[in-house]
């Protein structure tokens, strides 16, 4: 099963998604903000995925910016994004290529295709 590093700066929604992805088989990682993800990516830890909010509180865009970061460091990296706000062909066209995105709010059901969908990849 996958290592998967959940990114969302709403402790509860962190959780909800965490529990989910665990009870699918997965090992899960957690962090609140793009410094703390970078700590993560940086060290040795094994990560397959990157499940991301775009709209984080310290950095507008932060997940954007995150993932792009994480690839760099690590090129196989999966990466699926999620807000509940708007997205525009703006904001897509900052989407790292070849990344899935899900809008909030997701159900079970929906989580769990789109992280099928990223591992199959």
């Amino acid at each position: 099963m996958a290592v998967i590093l959940v990114v969302d700066d709403d402790s509860f929604i962190c959780q909800i998604a965490e529990m989910m992805i665990q009870d699918w088989g997965h090992q899960t990682l957690s962090a609140s903000d793009v410094d703390e993800a970078l700590l993560i990516l940086r060290s040795p830890q094994h990560v397959d995925a990157l499940f991301t909010d775009i709209y984080l509180k310290t950095a507008v865009l932060g997940g954007c910016e995150l993932a792009h970061e994480a690839i760099k460091l690590r090129p196989n990296l999966r990466v699926l994004y999620t807000t509940g706000n708007s997205v525009t062909d703006k904001m897509r066209a900052l989407f790292a290529e070849g990344t899935r995105f899900l809008r909030k709010p997701y159900s079970p059901d929906q989580l769990q295709d789109s992280v099928d969908e990223l591992l199959a990849m």
